[in-house]
């Protein structure tokens, strides 16, 4: 069997499922140094909610659940479930610091709609999950 080879140029990596930037990563190493866990990473989910229908959701987690789709970037261990994954495929875990401080916030390109906060966004013609999502930027 004879190996066919093809120009680099050809060869597209595939997106992957979620990224965190540099910034972001520095930071998450420190905070996941500080948790005291063994092997934690960041789970980064959606649930419904804020003024946009969904809202982000980061915590420190050292459990790998069922279905949980694990990715390394940086170092850093990001965990997503099953739920959140196609809402959040192809998007970019951050840190961003301004006058009121800074935080993780993600750069979906899935999102159609963001709040003005940026903690919560809506997909092309989607609706609030369950009929909620009325709360007021933050909730």
């Amino acid at each position: 069997m004879t190996a066919t080879s093809y120009p680099e140029s050809s060869l597209t990596p595939p997106t992957p499922e979620l990224s965190i930037s540099e910034f972001g990563a520095q930071k998450a190493l420190t905070i996941l140094a500080q948790s005291g866990k063994d092997n934690a990473g960041v789970r980064v989910f959606i649930k419904s909610g804020g003024c946009s229908g969904y809202q982000y959701g980061m915590a420190i987690d050292d459990r790998e659940l069922d279905g949980d789709t694990i990715v390394v970037d940086r170092g850093v261990k990001l965990l997503v479930d099953r739920m959140s994954l196609p809402l959040l495929r192809g998007s970019e875990v951050d840190f961003v610091e301004n006058m009121m401080g800074g935080g993780f916030t993600v750069h979906n390109p899935n999102a159609t709609s963001n709040c003005g906060c940026g903690h919560s966004f809506r997909t092309d013609g989607s609706q609030s999950p369950d009929g909620e999502g009325s709360g007021g930027c933050g909730s």
